[in-house]
């Protein structure tokens, strides 16, 4: 996981809550899965991408890997836990989305009644915005010409906003990484409403 700085946070948050099962939406390599594993939870993860299935498999087997993309039915998983997962973890995944609202419609149909949704994504608030600007980085931030990337930039407002008409309530949001307002990734968690 190349976003390692995050783990701490989402660990942090997973406590207070003290959550029995988790779904790890965009696992990647399985990095966080393992994290998760070794602080206690029932984990299972998602992931669209074969190659970083196979790793994920290889890495963390003790974790039942699904290869699912949010657009997806949720069939599987809910045989897997008809009543829900107590939260839903998406690390720095939503900002590669067409359709963001697909990840949390996904999201919402898997937890639990009054079940979580952490997202992280990386943070385009204000001073992050207007210091790029100034710095004139925004080439170099959201470089057009690389494959893949961010296509979707979000504000504390805009995610709200988003959780908001996909059915979740906002309860925490912060930052990680940086300085306050400068954050790399801002985090927030809801509950399902």
């Amino acid at each position: 996981m190349s976003c390692t700085y995050i783990v701490p946070t989402v660990l942090n948050m997973l406590r207070s809550l003290k959550p029995k099962s988790v779904l790890d939406i965009g696992a990647g390599n399985g990095a966080l899965c393992k994290e998760l594993v070794a602080a206690g939870y029932d984990v299972v993860g998602v992931e669209p991408d074969p190659d970083g299935l196979r790793i994920a498999r290889d890495q963390c087997p003790e974790v039942s890997f699904y290869e699912l993309a949010v657009a997806d039915s949720t069939d599987v998983l809910l045989r897997y836990r008809p009543l829900g997962f107590d939260v839903v973890v998406s690390t720095e995944v939503i900002e590669h989305l067409y359709s963001p609202a697909q990840l949390v419609a996904f999201a919402r149909t898997v937890l639990r009644d009054g079940g979580h949704l952490l997202i992280t994504t990386p943070h385009h608030g204000y001073w992050k915005n207007l210091a790029l600007s100034v710095f004139n980085a925004w080439d170099r931030h959201a470089d057009p010409l690389r494959e893949g990337g961010h296509i979707k930039f979000f504000s504390p407002r805009t995610m709200a906003q988003l959780l908001s008409e996909g059915g979740f309530k906002v309860c925490r949001h912060g930052g990680v990484g940086r300085l306050p307002g400068l954050w790399k990734s801002m985090v927030v968690l809801a509950v399902k409403a």
